[in-house]
C-alpha cells in the first residue's frame, strides 16, 4: 500500500571502517610503535623498552576498538582529553517507525493478545454518580436585574463553550441579565460562526430562564446611552481566575453606575473554586443549556448511528480518538519527527504565519529533545495505533479519528490505517454534499467530532486541551466513568525511543498505561481543577446501588 510504512529494509550493511583524519593518524601511530618494539625484540637492543611499549600499544589498539563499537568515532589525540559524541538521553528522539518495524511482524502473530471493549476498565465505582447540582441553585423569583453583561468568547469551541458557562455563572452572581455572547474571529481557528450557528439559542435562554435572564441583544434604549456603539461600553478587563469578592466589589458597582458593562476577552475569568449556588450554574450551563444546534445534531445522529451500525459485529462499539497532529499543532510544539530538512522548513513558515515572532524571540531556547522527554509532543497517527495494540486492541477494533488535517496526511495516516483498518472519520462517515455547510467552520466541525467521540465505548486523547477536557467532563457526568485512555507521554517516549525494546515488555508498558488511565476514570475535583473536566461533587453526587 502507497504511503506505508516498509517493514523490511535492505541487506545489512557490513560494520563501517574506521575513517578520519583523526582515527586513521592514530591506528598508523600505534602500528609503528608496534612495528617499532619488535623490530628492536628480534634485534636484541632495548629489552628494557620493548616491554612498557608493546603495553602501551596494544592498550591503544584496544581502547580504539572498543571505542569504534560502541558509537561513531571521534578524534582522538594522545595525551589530550577524548571529546565524545553526545548522546541524549532516553525518550529524546523520534524512533518510532524503527520500534514499528521491528514489533510488527509480533503484533500479527500474538492473536491471544486482544480485549473486548468492554473489558477495558476493571474499576467499578461502588455507587452510582447523578446529577444533583439544581439544590444549591436559587428557587425564588429572580429580582430587577441590575444591568447587562456582555462577553466576548473567544478560541475554539470549547474555550467558547467555557466562557459562554463562566459568563452565566458571572451574571447570576452580579444578578445581570446577559447578552448573547458574541465570538471573536481567531486567526487560528478562523470560523466566523456566531452563536446560533453552533449551539441552540433557544433552549440555552428557556432552560437557564429561572436563573438567569438572557436576551439576544441590547434593547435600544440602553444601545442609546453609548451612541450605539458597543465598543464605547466599559472594558472591566478582568484578569484570569478572579474571584466571587472581586465581582461583587469592583465589577458590580460599575454594572449598577453605566446599566451595563463589557468583559472582553472572557476565557478562565472565574475562579475554580467559588460558592456552590455559583458552580451550580456552571453545571446547569455546560452539561445542559449548552446543546448543539439542530442541523450540528441532525448530522451528528446520523454518523453514530453509521458508526454503531458498522461496529455492530463489536456489540455497536468503538474507539475515538482526538488526534492532534494537524500541521500548526506540531508546528507550535516545536518537536521534530522524521521529516528531515523539509519538515524544519514547514514548521518555521508555520510558525510564523500563526505567531509572529513569538519564537525568534531573543533569549528563547527552544530544545525539541527536552520538549519530548517532558511529554509536550504531540503523538503521532502511528504512535496512537502502536500504543492501542500494546494495550490489547486488535485490528478488528472500529476507531473513530476526530482532529482536522492531518499534517503530511498520507504519509502519517498510512501505518494507523494499517494497525486498524476499520478506521473512520468524519470524511468517511459522512458524505461531501452532507459535510458542505460545515466546510470552513473549524468549531462546527469540532461539534461533530465531539458528538461521535461522546458516544464511543472508549475515547483517547493525545495532547490535552480544551476539547478532551470538556469531554471527558461530559462522559463522567453521564456515565460516571470518563473511559478515557489519557497516556503519561513522558513515559510512551522510553518505549517509542527503544530500538531494541521486546514485544512482551512493550505490551507490559502499555496496560500499564491503560491501568492507569482506568483508575483516574472516576475522580472528584481537586480546589484547583476545573468542573468541567471533573464534574463531582459539583455537578454529581453518590447514590447508593440499589
Amino acid at each position: 500500500m502507497a504511503g506505508r510504512i516498509r517493514l523490511g529494509g535492505g541487506a545489512s550493511s557490513p560494520m563501517p571502517e574506521r575513517r578520519g583524519k583523526g582515527g586513521d593518524g592514530v591506528s598508523r601511530s600505534v602500528w609503528r610503535l608496534v612495528h617499532w618494539a619488535a623490530v628492536a625484540t628480534f634485534r636484541r637492543r632495548g629489552a628494557l623498552l620493548v616491554v612498557p611499549l608493546l603495553y602501551l600499544a596494544l592498550t591503544l589498539v584496544f581502547l580504539g576498538r572498543w571505542e569504534w563499537d560502541l558509537k561513531p568515532p571521534m578524534p582522538v589525540r594522545i595525551g589530550v582529553a577524548v571529546l565524545r559524541r553526545r548522546v541524549p538521553p532516553p525518550g529524546s528522539v523520534y524512533r518510532s517507525p524503527q520500534v514499528f518495524q521491528k514489533l510488527w511482524p509480533y503484533m500479527q502473530a500474538d492473536l491471544n493478545h486482544s480485549i473486548p471493549l468492554t473489558a477495558a476498565w476493571r474499576h467499578k465505582a461502588t455507587q452510582k454518580w447523578k446529577p444533583c447540582f439544581r439544590k444549591s441553585l436559587s428557587q425564588a423569583e429572580l429580582p430587577p436585574s441590575n444591568g447587562f453583561l456582555i462577553i466576548e468568547a473567544n478560541g475554539g469551541l470549547n474555550q467558547q463553550r467555557l466562557s459562554i458557562s463562566d459568563a452565566v455563572a458571572v451574571a447570576g452572581l452580579l444578578n445581570a441579565t446577559l447578552v448573547i455572547p458574541m465570538f471573536h474571529f481567531n486567526s487560528v481557528w478562523r470560523d466566523s460562526s456566531k452563536f446560533e450557528d453552533i449551539f441552540d439559542e433557544e433552549y440555552f435562554t428557556e432552560i437557564l430562564k429561572d436563573h438567569v435572564r438572557v436576551v439576544k441583544e441590547l434593547p435600544p434604549d440602553i444601545l442609546d446611552r453609548f451612541d450605539n456603539n458597543i465598543s464605547n461600553i466599559l472594558n472591566m478587563r478582568s484578569r484570569a481566575l478572579q474571584s466571587k469578592t472581586y465581582y461583587l466589589e469592583k465589577v458590580l458597582p460599575k454594572l449598577i453606575e453605566f446599566g451595563a458593562i463589557r468583559i472582553a476577552p472572557f476565557s478562565n475569568r472565574l475562579a475554580h473554586s467559588v460558592p456552590p449556588s455559583i458552580q451550580g450554574l456552571r453545571c446547569l450551563t455546560n452539561f445542559e443549556a449548552l446543546r448543539f444546534s439542530q442541523p450540528i445534531r441532525a448530522l451528528a445522529d446520523k454518523m453514530v448511528d453509521r458508526m454503531v451500525t458498522n461496529s455492530s459485529k463489536n456489540g455497536g462499539k468503538y474507539i475515538s480518538v482526538h488526534l492532534r497532529f494537524e500541521q500548526d499543532m506540531v508546528a507550535f510544539s516545536c518537536c521534530t519527527y522524521d521529516g528531515g530538512q523539509l519538515e524544519k522548513d514547514e514548521m518555521n513558515k508555520a510558525r510564523e504565519r500563526g505567531w509572529r515572532g513569538k519564537f525568534n524571540r531573543p533569549g528563547r531556547v527552544i530544545s525539541p529533545e527536552a520538549n519530548r522527554r517532558n511529554g509536550r509532543c504531540p503523538l503521532t497517527p502511528l504512535e496512537v495505533g502502536m500504543m492501542l495494540r500494546g494495550m490489547g486492541f486488535d485490528n478488528n477494533t472500529f476507531v473513530y479519528v476526530a482532529s482536522g488535517k492531518i499534517y503530511n496526511t498520507e504519509k502519517y495516516m498510512a501505518p494507523l490505517h494499517q494497525l486498524f483498518p476499520l478506521l473512520e472519520t468524519k470524511d468517511t462517515l459522512a458524505s461531501t454534499y452532507e459535510l458542505a455547510p460545515f466546510k470552513g467552520h473549524s468549531s462546527r466541525l469540532a461539534a461533530l467530532d465531539y458528538s461521535i467521540c461522546a458516544h464511543s465505548e472508549v475515547f483517547v486523547t493525545t495532547q490535552g486541551g480544551n476539547f478532551p477536557h470538556f469531554l471527558m467532563g461530559h462522559r463522567r457526568y453521564f456515565n460516571g466513568h470518563s473511559k478515557t485512555i489519557n497516556p503519561d507521554k513522558r513515559k510512551l517516549v522510553l518505549s517509542f525511543d527503544n530500538p531494541f525494546i521486546r514485544w512482551d515488555r512493550f505490551k507490559r508498558n502499555m496496560q500499564e498505561v491503560l491501568h492507569h488511565s482506568d483508575v483516574k476514570g472516576i475522580s472528584l475535583r481537586k480546589p484547583d481543577a476545573s468542573l468541567y473536566t471533573f464534574p463531582m461533587p459539583d455537578c454529581l453526587c453518590q447514590q447508593a446501588e440499589t
